[in-house]
């Protein structure tokens, strides 16, 4: 049920996107404005990257196979990874789009017209932002979450283009019309500079599921709940092991027990799985967990 209702939104941003790039790309040319036409052509590329999260939506969904034995958790951060890095190489464009339009004089812009889009697509960004945000946190989604900060990060942009065009109408005619001109170059490369870090932190996020570098919290979780319970049961130590791929996690903790340690039933070790279980709120199938007993220090 929960990979259906983050289809269906993924769905809807994918329709919100087609929308606003294809109203973007018109309100660029009918402006001449090349911050609304990046804008436009961002959201067309943004489709693309949303139908690739749709795709490992649905392929989270299938059973684990004879290839991929540990599921497809780890198709996730990949594409988060993926998407991420075109955003970034997006805000970098922007930048140099920028900065050459400054160099050059700047361009003539519709002003007027441009402030009615940037209000309107101002709008739709935040909100979309706000609405894939919630369902994100709802289901604990990264794809969904990745997918708000890109709404996100087009409403700021449409926000940054709406004050500089209400800037640039308000100076025509003026004392300073002659800067006018460069209010359009000039707002791209400030709201692209400014923005940049979003990218850049969920890429980093990212990378580090790709990577497997233990997740700091579920570390500290699994430590303190073992270390509580071999104080509670006498056991000699234990060694754990944490991964996060994606929203999976993935914990392995061997038990460290004597050599005349007695178990009754191989449900009495099942129990001990149970208790760390129910200690860590392990629910299957987003943490895999591994619990062995062992009276060998070469198996820790």
């Amino acid at each position: 049920m929960q990979s259906t209702a983050e289809q269906r939104a993924l769905k809807l941003s994918i329709a919100v996107t087609l929308l606003s790039g294809a109203v973007g790309i018109l309100g660029g040319l009918m402006t001449g404005s090349r911050a609304i036409m990046f804008d436009g052509m961002y959201s067309f590329v943004d489709v693309l990257l949303t139908f690739a999260s749709l795709a490992v939506s649905k392929l989270l969904m299938q059973e684990t196979s004879r290839r991929f034995q540990y599921g497809y958790w780890h198709f996730e951060p990949l594409v988060a990874a993926g998407e991420s890095a075109l955003l970034v190489t997006a805000c970098v464009y922007a930048v140099i789009n920028g900065v050459q339009g400054l160099m050059s004089d700047g361009h003539q812009v519709a002003y007027g017209h441009g402030l009615l889009w940037a209000g309107l697509m101002c709008v739709t960004g935040f909100a979309m932002a706000a609405y894939m945000n919630r369902l994100a946190r709802l289901q604990n989604s990264i794809l969904l979450g990745v997918d708000a900060r890109a709404w996100l990060l087009s409403g700021f942009l449409s926000l940054a283009l709406l004050l500089g065009y209400a800037i640039a109408v308000a100076l025509t005619g003026s004392a300073h019309d002659e800067w006018v001109p460069y209010v359009d170059p000039a707002v791209l490369l400030c709201i692209a500079l400014a923005l940049l870090p979003v990218p850049l932190r969920t890429l980093r996020a990212a990378f580090r599921d790709v990577l497997e570098v233990a997740p700091e919290e579920l570390d500290r979780q699994v430590r303190s709940v073992m270390d509580a319970l071999v104080t509670e049961r006498g056991f000699l130590g234990y060694s754990s092991h944490v991964a996060r791929i994606g929203r999976g996690r993935f914990v392995e903790i061997h038990i460290l027990v004597a050599p005349d340690y007695r178990v009754e039933t191989v449900g009495a070790v099942d129990d001990i799985r149970r208790e760390v279980a129910a200690r860590l709120d392990a629910a299957w199938p987003q943490v895999w967990l591994t619990v062995d007993v062992t009276a060998d220090p070469s198996y820790m």
